[in-house]
């Protein structure tokens, strides 16, 4: 009996053992299931970024991605063999959400090394380093601001949050005497009001560095030497349990730092300048507008279109240089992006040819056109133009948010264009109706407006 006794303890004592050895296992299967780390990457082929919308980290432009922070991990994925995907958060807060809960592999956007954040991330890739400077307009009759202490007296406009922040605190520390003209509702966006201090409808505003670096390929007037705050290292991040991919991503940044395609990219959006120079009409005597006016009448046609309005497109878009090529990559006379002139039958090495570029581009308009092709024609031009210079996305989205405000979605003047121009503004970009995200409206706004109104100018001094 009792060794009967002492063969069932034994027993229950080898159950036991074995099931915490069972349990351990498991965990210790468990925890090499959760690993995602390099290698685990590079199995599935594909790397998974998060990112923010923003003129210096993604946006969508003509149909494609676009962004300094996009291109450069576009690179970092080419560079360990795998396809880029892109997954955008709503704000910082939630960039870490999402890649804490695995939605993930890494964040390609200048995230703030912070000691809130250091415990739960590991930081890698190059290390930027961004401080806040006052945007104000260079030359003229009155000297750019050279210390902080001259703007005591001086009138600075900011949207509420980290700029106006600053401005308080700096004025403090200055014992006072900075007029802050704090800029509310959601019709301005900060870089709305960096375009009104290179416009001179206002003296100051507040940014980051790199922003304003950005903005100054658009306004070459800007002075934006004068920084106003600490400098707040920045750089991309990854969760604790992958240090094999910071480890890459540090280890590519510091090796491509100086390859062409990085200083291709850097050029693009912090070095080339936005604006095209343009010229008058070839010669009005003549009735000629440009050296291209016979393949705008022969393909104006196809789409029924009136040759000039034709002509005051290439106008805008390539000031008729058909080796013209954008800081985006448009190429030619009409300046299409390269993939979409492929699709519309462009050979490749060809872009820049004037006629394949005209046919091209008409042809593109054309399709525009049917997704338009219940509004007036009058309408129609308008939609199909703003379509052409920021892609169908935007406009679908601007027509969306018009609807949910009251205004007439089929209408561009005072009506969708408000909403192209609100798309660069964070409150309205993240709106649920929105699915192309942030973008530049201001550039689509004029490009809409100065193209009908010269073609009004052609058709009253050139002859159909």
């Amino acid at each position: 009996m009792r060794n009967r006794k002492l063969t069932s303890i034994i027993g229950t004592v080898l159950l036991c053992l074995l099931a915490i050895g069972g349990c351990r296992g498991n965990r210790a299967g468990s925890e090499e299931e959760r690993v995602h780390d390099l290698q685990q990457i590079k199995d599935s082929g594909e790397l998974v970024v998060l990112t923010l919308y923003s003129s210096t980290s993604y946006f969508i432009y003509r149909g494609q991605d676009m962004g300094f922070q996009y291109e450069l991990s576009e690179q970092f994925a080419k560079s360990l063999g795998l396809k880029l995907k892109v997954k955008v958060a709503r704000n910082v807060r939630d960039l870490i959400r999402k890649l804490q809960a695995g939605e993930g592999d890494l964040i390609a956007y200048t995230l703030p090394i912070t000691k809130e954040w250091k415990d739960s991330l590991l930081y890698c890739g190059e290390e930027v380093i961004t401080h806040q400077v006052i945007v104000q307009r260079g030359g003229g009759r009155e000297k750019p601001l050279k210390d902080v202490t001259e703007l005591v007296g001086k009138d600075v406009y900011v949207k509420p949050g980290k700029y106006h922040e600053r401005l308080v605190n700096l004025n403090k520390e200055l014992g006072g005497g900075i007029r802050i003209h704090l800029v509310r509702g959601d019709s301005l966006s900060a870089e709305d009001l960096i375009a009104q201090v290179a416009q001179g409808k206002i003296p100051y505003t507040v940014t980051d560095n790199d922003i304003a670096r950005l903005n100054r390929t658009y306004y070459p007037n800007l002075n934006i030497n004068l920084a106003i705050s600490f400098d707040q290292r920045s750089s991309w991040a990854v969760r604790r349990d992958c240090p094999q991919l910071a480890r890459a991503a540090s280890e590519w940044h510091r090796a491509n730092m100086t390859s062409p395609d990085y200083k291709a990219s850097t050029k693009r959006y912090f070095e080339i300048s936005k604006s095209t120079p343009h010229t008058p009409i070839l010669s009005l005597r003549e009735g000629r507008i440009s050296h291209y006016d016979e393949l705008f009448k022969k393909y104006a046609k196809e789409i029924d279109w009136d040759w000039r309005l034709l002509a005051s497109l290439a106008y805008t878009e390539s000031n008729f240089d058909t080796a013209a090529v954008s800081w985006a990559g448009a190429r030619g006379l009409m300046q299409l992006m390269p993939s979409t002139a492929h699709a519309m039958g462009v050979p490749i090495g060809k872009e820049q040819n004037a006629e394949e570029s005209v046919k091209a581009a008409v042809k593109y308009i054309g399709l525009t056109a049917q997704s338009f092709k219940d509004l007036p024609a009058e309408e129609r031009v308008n939609f199909v133009l703003a379509s052409y210079n920021s892609g169908i996305g935007h406009v679908q989205d601007a027509m969306a948010l018009a609807e949910k405000y009251g205004k007439d979605k089929n209408v561009w003047r005072d009506n969708v264009e408000k909403y192209i121009l609100l798309k660069a503004n964070e409150e309205y970009f993240t709106d649920p109706v929105c699915k192309f995200g942030y973008f530049r409206g201001a550039e689509t706004y004029n490009f809409v407006r100065e193209i009908t109104e010269r073609f009004e100018q052609y058709k009253k001094k050139i002859r159909q």
